[in-house]
């Protein structure tokens, strides 16, 4: 756990060095660099910082798992949607087979 936290540390430093030296930030700003912004405007503290991009990197693939098994059971549930859902996905690809 040490390691981890020490690890996360070190890309978040290199994150804050790399947005230090962009030109356009609006190609840059995901949620790490949201709280880091955060950070600097006295919002959060580093530890704050670190906590938050250290849970999105454990929590994530569990959370995502789930989300998406509820959204398949939904999608199943609710076959209008799911027909909706395919009419979108043709147009959007012109019915390429993928």
């Amino acid at each position: 756990s040490k390691d981890l936290k020490g690890a996360m540390e070190i890309l978040i430093e290199q994150k804050r060095q790399k947005l230090s030296t962009v030109e356009k930030l609006d190609e840059h700003m995901d949620f790490a660099s949201q709280l880091i912004f955060a950070q600097n405007r006295g919002d959060l503290t580093a530890e704050n910082v670190n906590q938050c991009v250290l849970e999105m990197m454990i929590a994530a693939p569990d959370t995502l798992s789930v989300t998406l098994f509820f959204m398949l059971i939904l999608i199943a549930e609710h076959p209008t949607v799911e027909e909706e859902m395919m009419k979108e996905i043709d147009t959007v690809t012109g019915k390429q087979k993928l």
